[in-house]
């Protein structure tokens, strides 16, 4: 990850590098499969934000100890394993602009890999010994998983709503960004009114996250994204572009919206795409995470000023305003 293009990463470089030996050196394994598919997703690399807000909020309220670090290794191993299980769910062939392991390997070596890292995060965080810790990340992946239900029930179905859409997204996506906030300031010790603040500033850092990312599925490139465009749509999931563009669109529109989210496929792809792009979709969806990222900074006013506060900042505005 460079530091110069990304800077929020600056104000933690020595800690976030420390992360990154600590994943390495804990992803070992006396079984040649694992070792081999964790050094592949390693070297897949990706941004570790959720890692990363470990590190800025647990120094943001002065931390001073180095169990942020297990901290953080714990939520990217969470994070992975969710990501493991996702493709081999939704059948994905491409994420981080390469193979994904069940393409490459199969879906049970990619489900046993994940429940490998599963299990690891778990003994981590018995290593860390904060029971407040384990009770917020315990129930973060069981609100995660019941999420990924919720959205494996929702496919293919035209009829989803934008308040349902946000619930799924608020449980699948910004939980966990709210958990690594959230546990980077329990462990830190944080007042009650910082602890919180930190946690709404992960959950709304979160939403905005998910709501780019469903704008990129419609207006992005494959080179630029690491994985393909248009995924969504061919796994017939409902995100808001789609959810608003039936509700802006003409009837043909709508209909051929409802028709392509019940089968599936990407057939009409580029017909979607010009109708998301014709009603003011994405506009409306990078609203909504615009609207988040203003809640995110409210949130903000609440911790003291500090290069790890301006660091959240902006981290936030990179979120909102990227490309991939």
């Amino acid at each position: 990850m460079s530091v110069k293009k990304y800077p929020f990463y600056a104000v933690v470089e020595d800690d976030f590098r420390a992360v990154n030996q600590l994943i390495i050196d804990r992803l070992s394994s006396h079984i040649p499969m694992v070792e081999e598919i964790a050094n592949y997703l390693i070297e897949a690399g990706g941004k570790r934000l959720r890692p990363l807000l470990v590190l800025l909020s647990a120094k943001s309220c002065n931390y001073g100890d180095k169990l942020h670090l297990t901290l953080a290794a714990v939520i990217e191993f969470l994070h992975t394993a969710m990501l493991l299980h996702d493709d081999v769910v939704d059948d994905s062939d491409l994420r981080r602009g390469r193979s994904t392991v069940n393409a490459a390997w199969g879906n049970p070596p990619s489900v046993l890999v994940g429940d490998f890292l599963h299990s690891r995060a778990f003994e981590m965080m018995v290593e860390i010994g904060e029971m407040r810790v384990m009770e917020i990340l315990s129930h973060a992946t069981n609100v995660i998983a019941e999420g990924e239900v919720q959205q494996l029930s929702n496919l293919k179905n035209p009829d989803l709503s934008e308040q349902s859409y946000m619930e799924v997204i608020r449980r699948k996506t910004a939980m966990l960004f709210e958990a690594a906030s959230h546990s980077g300031a329990v462990l830190a010790g944080a007042d009650r009114d910082i602890e919180l603040a930190l946690r709404d500033y992960g959950a709304h850092l979160g939403l905005a996250f998910q709501l780019i990312d469903d704008v990129l599925d419609y207006d992005g490139e494959t080179a630029s994204l690491g994985k393909n465009v248009g995924d969504d749509l061919a796994e017939g999931k409902v995100t808001l572009p789609l959810i608003y563009a039936m509700d802006q669109g003409s009837q043909s529109q709508t209909d051929l919206i409802r028709q392509a989210i019940r089968q599936g496929g990407l057939d009409s792809l580029s017909e979607i795409i010009t109708t998301v792009e014709s009603t003011g979709a994405l506009e409306y969806t990078t609203e909504k995470a615009r609207q988040e990222r203003e809640k995110a900074i409210q949130s903000l006013g609440n911790i003291a000023p500090s290069s790890y506060q301006q660091a959240m900042y902006n981290l936030v505005n990179f979120v909102v305003e990227r490309n991939h």
